[in-house]
């Protein structure tokens, strides 16, 4: 137990660095216990932890994901029907390091590859809901039972949206692509697959590039929500026993869009100042999986209808989710 607090604490928590940080500030004269100081110390802390781990990480699940190309999964996912299926689906999403909008393609190639429409659709619930990365992430600020759990709930929602989607039997719903760059993807992978630690490079020097922006004001809205909001305010909000905080943080996080390590920050600083572990998870969830640009973006390759079905069910699994947070809080 000593030595998962140890690995928890200081080597993904990296609190050794927020300690030294700390101490340089001092060292130059700055007040690190004043509210200023406090959210300077905080925001260099966060954008120098999240980006060592995001750079070990993404470099490590982009190799992992170079024996994933689109052809594989498919036969993958071919030898499956029913729930297995959408469980092989939602899985192989937490091994993509991508983003909502960056999920759309693969989906889209699925979809015309002619798998169930529900097990594509598990794929795309998970692939930017739960992946290796949020998980270590997790851990550093959570904890392994909160991590595990958040991972385990992504992907149940996952699969009983696919599931739920494939009963509706909607096929009729896709709208029709005519696929161009197929035979452009299909060398790009093997290219991919003869050069994996320099692809793994490239995608983990672009997914910073990326989301670099998202980081930096994502861990800055952090501290500002760690050192100068009022707690009363953040529990009487958002907190736990506000019965609607759920659905306000899940409604205020779809028009956002960020990579899941954009929303860390955010959702950590919260949580520290009293808002329901539900609230904050629902919210990430609300992020990455039901932005506004990837609504748009999945709009051409599905009719409005059903667009419609798969947000209300996205929506209605997350929070449902949100509020099971809210209940076990006190139990972890």
């Amino acid at each position: 137990m000593s030595l998962w607090v140890f690995i928890q604490d200081q080597v993904l928590g990296m609190k050794w660095l927020n300690e030294l940080i700390g101490e340089l500030l001092l060292s130059v004269g700055v007040d690190i216990y004043s509210k200023m100081g406090g959210s300077i110390q905080f925001w260099l802390y966060d954008v120098i932890k999240i980006f060592v781990l995001l750079g070990i990480l993404i470099y490590g699940i982009s190799i992992i994901e170079s024996y994933f190309p689109p052809e594989k999964c498919k036969k993958i996912l071919s030898r499956f029907n029913g729930l297995k299926a959408n469980t092989i689906a939602a899985l192989l999403g937490t091994v993509t390091p991508f983003c909502s909008c960056s999920s759309i393609p693969i989906f889209i190639g699925f979809t015309k590859a002619g798998l169930p429409l529900g097990v594509t659709f598990s794929f795309l619930i998970s692939s930017p809901l739960v992946d290796l990365g949020s998980l270590v992430l997790l851990t550093s600020i959570f904890g392994a039972e909160i991590a595990l759990l958040y991972v385990l709930l992504g992907l149940v929602v996952a699969v009983i949206g696919g599931t739920v989607i494939d009963k509706t039997r909607m096929e009729g719903y896709l709208e029709s692509l005519v696929d161009e760059n197929a035979e452009t993807r299909e060398n790009a992978w093997q290219w991919i697959q003869e050069h994996r630690l320099e692809y793994a490079k490239d995608i983990t020097l672009a997914t910073v590039k990326k989301v670099f922006w998202y980081v930096l004001v994502g861990v800055g809205i952090g501290a500002f929500i760690h050192n100068w909001i009022p707690e009363s305010f953040i529990e009487e909000v958002l907190g736990s026993d506000n019965y609607f905080s759920v659905i306000l943080a899940t409604v205020i996080g779809i028009p956002m869009y960020a990579d899941i390590f954009g929303t860390i920050p955010i959702a950590e600083a919260l949580y520290y100042k009293g808002a329901g572990l539900g609230v904050v998870l629902s919210f990430m969830m609300g992020v990455t999986a039901l932005s506004l640009p990837s609504i748009v973006m999945l709009r051409k390759a599905v009719k409005p209808k059903l667009l419609t079905v798969f947000i209300g069910i996205v929506a209605i699994g997350i929070i449902l989710t949100g509020y099971f947070f809210n209940f076990i809080q006190n139990f972890i």
